[in-house]
């Protein structure tokens, strides 16, 4: 099998339209139709079904779709390893993802730390949610990624490495004028009869948990594309909304934050390849914990590793292990 024609299978499944990708890819779409049926007839299988906006990849599909990904971005890496040391290159990039929160602040931060220290460094920062940037790092198109462990929260992976950074306070953020803006810590149930908005469904959950332990119920009536779609909402007035602790140094100004009390938290970590390293992923993770305690000092005070919380939690029906933290702090989810 051609690297070629699993490369259009996958770009298939990543636009789900064959039109899409023949354009992509700079195709006929027979072209990629004969393609996808000619791997389909050599795997004895069918890769793909239409539906009513185009295609999607069948149960079958997805798993060979998953292999694709992971072998083509080897590949990728192979060829610029080679192209790099052709021009006397040596150096491999150094692929950072984060949670959007993160992305706006600690994670800039520790970089500009590390560069730094370390001097010249190729880089880059790809922000994601963290399922994603779990699914990049096993792929290898990440080198370390910083992540949470809202819901659904974080698997367990053999090929991962995960260390924990501490705890993130959720707050909630207010426009500025809101009469509640520039209070001290306030119950749930102050803001009981706000509109809320949410922009993915972990932190929604933690909302929802944390009304429901108060006994009240939090209106999340308005639903934004992204992080900053949200914020934008807040700061015309149209709801209010939960999001990290950690993105309040880098708010807009249109905007502002109050506290809850008992708020609900999640865990902020860094996961790593247990194969193939990058030589400054470990420098790197010493920046990142320094930059968390800058925010949470109190938090970030214990960082215990995951062979530190495997020797000392139990095991789960997955076979994976728990921390503390994520005992105490793992959301019961429901729809």
């Amino acid at each position: 099998m051609e690297l070629t024609v699993w490369r259009t299978f996958v770009t298939v499944c990543r636009l789900g339209s064959l039109s899409a990708a023949a354009a992509e890819l700079h195709h006929t779409q027979s072209a990629v139709s004969r393609q996808i049926a000619g791997l389909e007839q050599q795997l004895g299988v069918a890769l793909v079904e239409r539906h009513a906006r185009g295609v999607r990849p069948t149960p079958a599909g997805e798993v060979f779709r998953r292999h694709a990904l992971a072998t083509l971005n080897e590949a990728d890496r192979a060829i610029r390893a080679v192209r790099d040391i052709g021009d006397g290159a040596f150096d491999r990039p150094l692929a950072v993802g984060a949670t959007p929160s993160l992305a706006a602040g600690i994670v800039p931060e520790a970089i500009r730390s590390l560069l730094e220290r370390a001097g010249s460094l190729r880089w880059s920062l790809l922000p994601g949610l963290s399922a994603q940037l779990h699914n990049r790092v096993i792929a290898g198109d990440l080198d370390i990624a910083v992540v949470t462990d809202a819901p659904p929260g974080l698997p367990h992976d053999p090929r991962i490495e995960r260390r924990f950074l501490g705890l993130d306070d959720m707050v909630v953020v207010l426009p500025v004028g809101h009469p509640q803006a520039g209070r001290g810590p306030v119950h749930i149930q102050t803001l009981a009869d706000q509109t809320w908005v949410e922009d993915n469904d972990g932190s929604a959950a933690l909302l929802r948990q944390h009304a429901a332990r108060a006994g009240v119920t939090a209106r999340i009536d308005l639903t934004a594309a992204d992080l900053l779609g949200k914020l934008a909402l807040v700061a015309t007035g149209h709801a209010i909304a939960l999001i990290p602790g950690v993105l309040t140094r880098a708010l807009r100004t249109d905007v502002t934050t109050v506290g809850l009390v008992d708020p609900p938290t999640r865990g902020i970590y860094t996961i790593t390849p247990r194969r193939d390293p990058h030589p400054s992923a470990a420098p790197l993770l010493d920046q990142l914990t320094t930059a968390f305690a800058s925010v949470r000092p109190a938090q970030a005070a214990h960082q215990p590793t995951e062979t530190d919380a495997h020797a000392a939690a139990p095991a789960l029906h997955d076979g994976s292990t728990e921390t503390p933290h994520d005992k105490r702090c793992r959301p019961e989810v429901s729809s």
